[in-house]
């Protein structure tokens, strides 16, 4: 960059600076920078736009423009050059704009004069604020060193508009983060909830973003980066011998942590008048940009590392840790990007909801949510960046909705919805005790999944006959380490104490694909949910299996067991499993422990290969599960971590519930009990469907266990088989509307 144009920089920035300490309000500050930035560039026109809503930009302040455009020129996202900036977040610099390819003329700004044009995103790591562009009447290409010092000006003016530089009448000028917001997502965990925003790790607030002193900025950009070094160091040393792919991880954090470029990078900032955590956060904002344009997932993580790298330099340099000081909110709903178990199971059920901007359906934290009966939505886009600690925000985790300071309007009918809810849990306690009997006399078991010694309450609170379903992993997933025997068989007689002599399936442990032991090495496939997983597992490395046996049939200690085992997709590998159980029995007796006075081994059907399995296995096995989360998505080819996909097909489509009728008359004919678990279990409609096609145990999580015994009790099973019979000889589809249609009737 020349000497002449970064003193000019650095003048900009330190009239900038000047402009932040005033008073003036909101337009009259946003006039004063567009004449400023004109003048420093040299140019002719400098116009600032700003998002109104997320699709249009309006055209706040001008200097060389017809001021009588200024909040009247307005341009959905991606069109003209402007809003061809605001979508791709990246540089436009054109000689002859109106010749560009997308080139919008507006007439009302008189910019008919101008030939070139500079258009630089504003925005705040990965949030879109606005687009600044300086024009000139010569035809010119701007330099690398012009655009280099626009980015600068652009990105210090997205931290003032962060500290609400800004602020002033109509929607483009509203501040920051007090504006009502409806976010939709994916529910991940059914329920409402109200409360306040407790952000999992805090955004750090620049308060600086020019420097003052660019040697004294550049002497604490050092000082922080190598404290960041000996961190990195330090946590490589603690982890050697430990988990391979972590210590990758660790090597990849250093090599960014040393990184040359990324140094020379910030340097380069600070001489330009970017304070040291202006300068940081400007580099992990074009990190960002960079990995939402990328799709290989080695690099995407990559950058993710150098992102969370970025985070921590900024922590070091502001002081800002991962709490900012304030309390726990006494009805909190945390939002972060992602979260993993064990920091979920520290929150513990003082949450009254979670909203993440990742996550997914079958991730570890949607499993713990669910345990502890915490609503749950995913894939809320931006809701990091829109939420600050304290807001007000409403979670409906049925839909897949969050109100972020909702207006009150929003806020009396959520009220009113969640007071109905409460209703309708006091009707389902009225019927805890009461057996489910359908109306033409079927007795339906309802039991309930769990994972967690927390669950357990609610085997008794629910009205839950059993638990259909324990989760083992969870025990797993938690710690940094492999659980030792003697722990899991504390475990385990806790959860069969809790029960007092309510059966207990124990599902063997289900990792791989989503669920992923921190301290096993992890296999990098194409598909994990059709790879190396459950059961899969289990049989290759038998010694983590055989333990977990051992500690089963220690814990049952002469009491009942049932254990299951997940994912299997042939009868050989139920066989195998079995003959380990068997091999693991007789050990123990060679030992002298007590042994189960009665010992269950089941299968999990989740693969529509084992519905077309021999009928000798079905002789062989001593219980089937349908897993129906896992066999659904297999059945139609729609992986339930899309959300492209994953609603596009109905669980009452009469091709899956032919499927469902052909493993009740297989288990039929064999005389094998047959439960269906999963969420589809837990939803009265689909429920109803399910025992009206011959299943007689359904599991789910307890907060379903009232709805669905509620409806069962109304209902006459040969009524809806007849209703799902029709509806096949019409050759629809789904069973669903002719279904609703009855449902309306009965009202």
């Amino acid at each position: 960059m020349a000497d002449g144009m970064e003193t000019e920089s650095r003048k900009l920035l330190r009239r900038l600076r000047e402009e932040m300490a005033s008073e003036a309000a909101g337009q009259e500050r946003l006039d004063r920078i567009t004449h400023l930035i004109a003048d420093s560039m040299r140019c002719e026109v400098c116009s600032i736009y700003l998002f109104r809503d997320e699709e249009t930009l309006e055209l706040c302040a001008t200097e060389g423009l017809s001021p009588e455009s200024v909040h009247q020129t307005r341009m959905r996202l991606g069109e003209g050059l402007v809003g061809r900036v605001a979508k791709f977040g990246k540089v436009v610099n054109a000689a002859d704009a109106p010749s560009e390819k997308g080139f919008r003329y507006m007439p009302e700004t008189g910019e008919e004069r101008f030939s070139s044009f500079l258009g630089v995103p504003v925005q705040r790591l990965g949030q879109k604020l606005g687009v600044l562009v300086v024009q000139s009447r010569d035809e010119r290409s701007f330099s690398a060193d012009e655009v280099y010092a626009l980015e600068v000006v652009a990105m210090v003016l997205a931290e003032m508009a962060e500290l609400g530089a800004f602020v002033g009448e109509g929607a483009a000028l509203s501040p920051l983060h007090q504006q009502s917001r409806l976010l939709r997502g994916g529910p991940a965990q059914e329920g409402s909830a109200e409360g306040h925003v407790w952000l999992h790790e805090p955004r750090v607030v620049i308060t600086n973003p020019i420097a003052e002193d660019p040697h004294r900025e550049r002497d604490r950009l050092h000082e922080a980066v190598e404290e960041l070094r000996v961190g990195v160091d330090k946590m490589l040393e603690i982890s050697r011998g430990g988990d391979t792919e972590q210590l990758q991880v660790l090597e990849a954090y250093r090599m960014f942590a040393n990184s040359k470029g990324w140094m020379r990078r910030m340097e380069e900032d600070i001489a330009r008048g970017l304070s040291a955590e202006a300068a940081v956060e400007k580099e992990q904002s074009q990190a960002r940009a960079r990995m939402s344009q990328v799709t290989d997932p080695y690099l995407r993580e990559r950058l993710a590392d150098l992102d969370d790298l970025s985070n921590r330099l900024l922590r070091i340099l502001t002081g800002q840790g991962s709490a900012n000081g304030t309390d726990l909110p006494p009805d909190p709903i945390l939002v972060a990007r992602n979260i993993g178990p064990g920091d979920l199971l520290e929150y513990g059920r003082s949450l009254k909801g979670v909203v993440l901007e990742e996550g997914s359906v079958g991730s570890h934290a949607t499993i713990v949510a669910r345990a502890l009966a915490i609503p749950l939505v995913v894939h809320v886009s931006r809701i990091t960046t829109e939420a600050l600690n304290g807001d007000q925000i409403l979670l409906d985790g049925d839909e897949g909705l969050v109100h972020l300071r909702p207006e009150d309007t929003v806020v009396t009918a959520f009220r009113d919805k969640m007071a109905m809810q409460a209703e309708a849990q006091k009707r389902y306690a009225s019927i805890r005790e009461t057996p489910t009997v359908t109306k033409d006399g079927e007795r339906i078991n309802l039991v309930m999944n769990a994972g967690l010694m927390a669950d357990l309450p609610s085997l008794k609170n629910s009205g839950a006959e059993g638990v259909g379903l324990f989760r083992t992993e969870l025990q797993f997933l938690v710690r940094n380490q492999m659980p030792k025997r003697s722990e899991l068989v504390t475990q385990y007689q806790r959860v069969m104490d809790a029960a007092d002599g309510k059966r207990v399936v124990f599902r063997t442990l289900d990792i791989g694909s989503d669920k992923v032991l921190p301290y096993m090495k992890h296999v990098a496939e194409p598909n994990p949910a059709l790879g190396w997983r459950a059961i899969r597992v289990g049989l290759d490395k038998r010694g983590v299996m055989r333990m977990q046996l051992q500690a089963l049939l220690r814990a049952a200690n002469g009491r009942p067991l049932t254990i299951m085992f997940p994912f299997v997709a042939q009868a050989e590998e139920y066989r195998e499993a079995r003959w380990e159980v068997n091999k693991t029995v007789e050990r123990e007796r060679r030992l002298g422990h007590v042994l189960p006075e009665e010992l269950e081994i089941g299968a999990m059907l989740e693969t529509p290969s084992l519905a077309f399995a021999p009928q000798k296995f079905f002789d062989e096995v001593d219980f089937i599960s349908i897993g129906g989360n896992d066999l659904k998505q297999f059945f139609f080819a729609a992986d339930r971590e899309n959300e492209l996909v994953r609603r596009r097909y109905d669980t009452l489509n009469v091709s899956f519930l032919g499927l469902i009728e052909r493993i009740v008359e297989r288990c039929g004919i064999s005389d094998t009990p047959l439960s269906f678990c999963g969420e589809d279990a837990g939803r009265p409609i689909e429920a109803l469907c399910l025992a009206a096609m011959g299943i007689r145990t359904l599991s789910m999580r307890p907060a379903s266990v009232g709805p669905v015994k509620s409806l069962l009790l109304r209902s006459d099973l040969q009524e809806i088989r007849k209703i799902i019979t029709d509806a096949r000889h019409r050759g629809e589809q789904s069973v669903r509307p002719a279904l609703m249609n009855w449902l309306r009737e009965q009202v």
